[in-house]
């Protein structure tokens, strides 16, 4: 579909060996379960503030974010980001289909980081060079970011205890893991309590 929707990861792209994919909900629907302490308005505002962050903290690294909204597809071209259009893929299906576009447009070596990171500063530094890399969250229990090889083979498998099917998965394809305990990609925002104070974004240190 042209417009809002087309794929921006055209056919004959060339992109560096290494790049940051970053799936993003649409904001309005983003962040339901924050609705106890935030209002729809506030919930969007977080969502999008968030997003912009780990943009910002992929420090000029090619950028694609997979989405299937008009809206997201449309900031995210702001930003100076890659739109990969998968609507109806769910959260696995499209990174894999975001994975496999950057795969076709020269990357080697992907970060995968969710949008939900409000203290995020530096993605480039989980990249180890080798293997599987990382990054759950502060209870060891999702996988906030992981950076892999595009040609592995690399099934994922987000959502509860995503961290130990992560380090299952490189182990079957033989894969090293290197786990990277960094506390401004630990912290996700998945429930009330992990809303920063007044629904805004702390300032990075």
């Amino acid at each position: 579909m042209p417009g809002d929707t087309s794929d921006a990861v055209a056919p004959g792209l060339r992109l560096g060996p290494r790049a940051v994919l970053v799936p993003v909900k649409a904001f309005g629907e983003a962040k339901r379960r924050l609705t106890a302490a935030l209002s729809a308005v506030q919930r969007s505002e977080l969502a999008r503030a968030m997003a912009e962050r780990v943009l910002a903290a992929a420090r000029g690294w090619p950028v694609a974010v997979v989405c299937d909204d008009r809206e997201v597809a449309g900031w995210a071209r702001q930003r100076g980001a890659l739109v990969v259009w998968e609507p109806g893929r769910g959260l696995n299906g499209a990174v894999q289909a975001g994975v496999d576009r950057l795969g076709q447009a020269g990357v080697e070596r992907v970060v995968v980081a969710h949008a939900d990171l409000p203290s995020a500063t530096d993605l480039t530094t989980v990249d180890a060079g080798t293997g599987v890399v990382l990054v759950p969250d502060r209870v060891g229990n999702g996988t906030n970011v992981l950076c892999l090889p595009v040609r592995s083979g690399f099934c994922f498998s987000y959502g509860p205890g995503s961290f130990a099917r992560h380090v299952a998965e490189a182990g079957r394809l033989g894969l090293t893991v290197t786990v990277v305990e960094r506390p401004d990609l630990a912290w996700d925002v998945d429930e009330p309590a992990d809303v920063p104070v007044g629904g805004r974004l702390p300032p990075l240190a």
